[in-house]
């Protein structure tokens, strides 16, 4: 959302709370002025009752005229102050509600600021972990002497990633997050998008990727938005996934929808962490590697329900657990 819509929402908000507050505070002042009129009639008495002296005549000051009456200050005044006491405590109430939604606004900035934060530092970390080992590996060929072409061009590449998934964050973070029209990318080829980003960090956690996808199948969303969301789901699993052994991932179309399957052969979720592990700062136990934050599953969900698509665990095990992500076909 952009700054001018921002200002314009809190005026909004601003000359709502006014106007809620004002006609609020106005029927609690007319009430306890009406309950106050009210005890005073029924409290009152005419004033010859007590005006007329005994045996005198009756006169215009002595309680001839029937509109006057005398109050009884003794019963009243009580009733005043509670009035008085309960009109405050009414008062306060109000005023604390109408601060609790001036600030609403305010409460939403802060929170999609801290969110916009953690997603670009988790959605950044990968590539830079993987542009380090991209270095590494430069600098022990150039040490041996042997050819640095290919390994400059897969360092281009991790480059050219990182700034397309920064450009994303930041016009995600410029527009509503209502449904969005989507582009039309090849699943298979961020499926191996993806593989190629982690494949220094799957090599030095012994981890083989592989890719069983069926080609020509195309999903109703942005390439560089499907490449985050697999690479999120095959860092996940290569974290989780022992020594020596393979992460896959497959693409299917299934009617309408394309199903991209990712499988480890880690130790399993268990029941309870389900579906936890898809909530933001959720993490699963340490597998002795880089520290996760808990937020690549919670972000999948995210992007995958923001496209009309979903996410979650197809199967899940001892001997290994597979995430099933299905995003609309495109057309």
């Amino acid at each position: 959302m952009s700054g001018s819509a921002d200002r314009e929402r809190v005026r909004r908000s601003a000359r709502q709370i006014g106007l809620w507050t004002g006609v609020a505070s106005a029927v609690v002042i007319a009430a306890g002025v009406g309950i106050l009129i009210a005890i005073i009639l029924i409290t009152s008495h005419p004033l010859g009752d007590l005006g007329r002296p005994r045996g005198g005549p009756v006169g215009p000051d002595t309680g001839g005229n029937p509109d006057h009456v005398y109050v009884d200050v003794d019963r009243v005044v009580p009733w005043v102050i509670v009035l008085g006491i309960v009109g405050v405590a009414l008062l306060g109430l109000i005023a604390w509600f109408a601060a609790r939604r001036a600030v609403a606004p305010l409460e939403v900035a802060l929170r999609a600021q801290r969110d916009f934060v953690a997603d670009a530092s988790h959605e950044l970390r990968t590539p830079l972990t993987a542009l380090s080992s991209r270095v590494q590996i430069l600098q022990r060929r150039v040490a041996r002497g042997e050819p640095v072409d290919d390994a400059l061009e897969r360092l281009r590449g991790d480059t050219a990633t990182m700034d397309d998934i920064l450009t994303e964050l930041l016009l995600a973070a410029q527009a509503d997050q209502g449904p969005v029209e989507a582009a039309v990318s090849d699943a298979a080829g961020s499926v191996r998008a993806a593989m190629e980003l982690l494949q220094p960090i799957a090599e030095s956690a012994g981890v083989v990727l592989h890719a069983d996808v069926d080609t020509e199948i195309t999903v109703a969303v942005p390439a560089v938005t499907l490449t985050r969301l697999c690479t999120a789901l095959l860092d996940n699993a290569v974290q989780h996934a022992p020594r020596g052994t393979t992460v896959t991932a497959g693409v299917r179309a299934d009617g309408g929808f394309a199903e991209i399957r990712v499988t480890d052969r880690g130790p399993g979720v268990r029941g309870e962490d389900r579906e936890r592990i898809f909530t933001r700062f959720a993490r699963g136990p340490e597998t002795g590697r880089r520290r996760g934050f808990g937020l690549g599953l919670a972000l999948v969900r995210g992007m995958a329900t923001r496209y009309g698509g979903s996410v979650g665990i197809e199967s899940t095990s001892e001997s290994g657990t597979t995430f099933l992500l299905r995003l609309p076909r495109g057309r």
